[in-house]
């Protein structure tokens, strides 16, 4: 153990380790990337998180950078929570602080899982409803801020959250909250990072008002700080947008109050399975009236490969050899939709295949749901690699975008299947690649760059669902408007001084050195 470390764990109450398997074991996550870590600490409170921020800070002030990435449960696609420095795992600040039922507000620490928290509130009859993964920690879903499944009817993580707790570079404490001008005001004059924030960052919103009105208009786009432009609201200031999709590089996120809403009742199921994606988007085009909580196609190879895996799908797939697959799930007037849903398939060809959930088909649809994990997790001749995922795209140009990804899958070879939500407009492609042979390198990065190129071509985002973390930043920090770029940087100056959180992700990532740290091996566990 060196130095730095004992002198870590006198500092704090949690642990702090530099041990070779730990270091090992943290240097991966759910990306394609790997970068080993110095350190890996493990606080157990606030003030833990504090006292960590302020000595890496202090040292950076002397010309002695340790780079710091906060990680949850190591679920992040893009490659943020990595470090060569020092890695913040929030895994022991998992607790439920407080529920306020009556009021539907509940405070937790960053660390804790959509599902931990989700099953503590259903005792009271409450809910968060995101379509994350249960694995996903609540400061994750801040920090990243995805537009999930279910976000087209529920709105995703930011509607929820009520304030942040965040641990700024220097190990000061910043409490959101939205103030009123006068307020705010007074927060300016404050004689700390706080304060300096707040009068910078009102500043900076007033020189560059024009431009943040042109970021307004694109919702689909998650680089940078985008969320600038909901800092001020009706004469009112609140910093908490800015640290939705952050990735961690404006602070550290401790602890958190979210709104909760009531429980809905078990959603019914409904699966339908299409020759054309024309006939599919036609379906969901007319099914969104009915307003599903989710709305999600499938490109039949995925529930085809799941097949083969043993998956009991033939109910579904019937014997088309190529198609794709809607799934739609309600929570309101499940009875209403479902009766509307047997009216509506007489419009649709004899070829097109409805189940409508019953107590009879329900194991169909439960493995059915299990098929995208499947396909995922096969890892046999390679890994389907996390390159291309969470990219928007418009609803009119879905076709389009399709026979571009024929050309792309001849051209490079690639079995190019796609999946997402309808709902919100969010796909993902995931084709299979083996790790070990010597041009994958290469492969991967010929695939990334063009199949960006196709998203934009038709109108998409690159990262419309998700931050450019490491990975997209490779395309993005390229086609990111000088000005837009200029914004982000100072925003980020603002927040860190020193630099120290995480420097080489978003707009300080640099694509050789994401590119040579490229995992060559399969990952030993993926979370699905």
């Amino acid at each position: 153990m060196g130095k730095i470390t004992k002198y870590l764990n006198q500092l704090i109450v949690g642990n702090v380790f530099d041990t070779p398997e730990i270091l090992e074991q943290y240097s991966t996550d759910q990306s394609i990337l790997k970068i080993k870590p110095r350190f890996v600490a493990f606080p157990e409170s606030t003030d833990d998180i504090r006292k960590l921020m302020r000595f890496f800070n202090q040292i950076a002030s002397k010309d002695i950078p340790v780079t710091v990435a906060v990680r949850g449960s190591g679920m992040d696609e893009g490659g943020a929570d990595l470090s060569t420095g020092l890695v913040i795992s929030t895994e022991k600040l998992n607790k439920m602080l407080e529920i306020d039922p009556r009021e539907r507000l509940v405070r937790v620490q960053a660390g804790i899982t959509l599902k931990e928290l989700n099953t503590a509130l259903s005792v009271s009859g409450l809910t968060i409803p995101i379509g994350g993964h249960d694995n996903d920690t609540i400061g994750g879903l801040i920090s990243n801020c995805p537009t999930d499944s279910f976000a087209g009817k529920y709105g995703g993580i930011q509607k929820y959250v009520e304030r942040i707790e965040v641990i700024l570079a220097n190990g000061e404490v910043l409490q959101t909250i939205r103030y009123r001008k006068y307020a705010a005001a007074k927060k300016t004059a404050e004689k700390s990072l706080e304060g300096d924030i707040y009068r910078r960052i009102a500043k900076l919103i007033k020189k560059n008002e024009s431009l943040i009105n042109s970021i307004s208009k694109d919702e689909y786009e998650c680089s940078g700080y985008p969320k600038i432009k909901d800092v001020y609201k009706r004469e009112s200031m609140d910093l908490a947008p800015v640290f939705f999709g952050a990735q961690g590089t404006l602070g550290v996120i401790s602890e958190v109050i979210l709104k909760a809403v009531p429980v809905s009742k078990k959603p019914v199921r409904v699966v339908a399975t299409f020759k054309t994606l024309e006939q599919a988007c036609d379906f969901m085009d007319d099914a969104k009236e009915l307003k599903p909580c989710e709305m999600n196609v499938y490109d039949l190879k995925i529930i085809q490969e799941a097949r083969e895996s043993g998956k009991n799908l033939d109910g579904v797939i019937r014997k088309l050899e190529d198609g794709f697959v809607v799934f739609l799930s309600f929570d309101e007037k499940k009875n209403a939709c479902l009766k509307k849903l047997e009216l509506m398939r007489k419009k649709y060809p004899r070829n097109a295949k409805f189940i409508l959930e019953s107590p009879e088909n329900q194991s169909t649809l439960n493995e059915f749901q299990n098929s995208l994990s499947n396909y995922l997790g096969n890892i046999r001749d390679g890994e389907r690699v996390p390159v291309l995922t969470d990219f928007y795209l418009p609803a009119e140009n879905l076709e389009y975008f399709m026979k571009d990804l024929e050309i792309l899958s001849t051209k490079l070879e690639l079995d190019l299947a796609l999946y997402g939500s309808y709902g919100s407009s969010i796909y993902s492609l995931r084709p299979k690649f083996n790790l070990e042979s010597e041009d994958y390198n290469k492969k991967m990065a010929t695939f990334l760059r063009a199949g960006a190129y196709v998203i934009e071509r038709q109108g998409g985002k690159l990262a419309g669902g998700t931050p450019e973390g490491r990975l997209k930043a490779v395309v993005t920090n390229t086609e990111m408007r000088e000005p837009e770029k200029n914004l982000y940087t100072e925003i980020k100056r603002i927040f860190d001084q020193n630099n120290i959180l995480g420097p080489d992700i978003k707009l300080g990532a640099v694509s050789k050195f994401t590119l040579t740290h490229l995992r060559d091996t399969n990952l030993p566990k993926i979370m699905l």
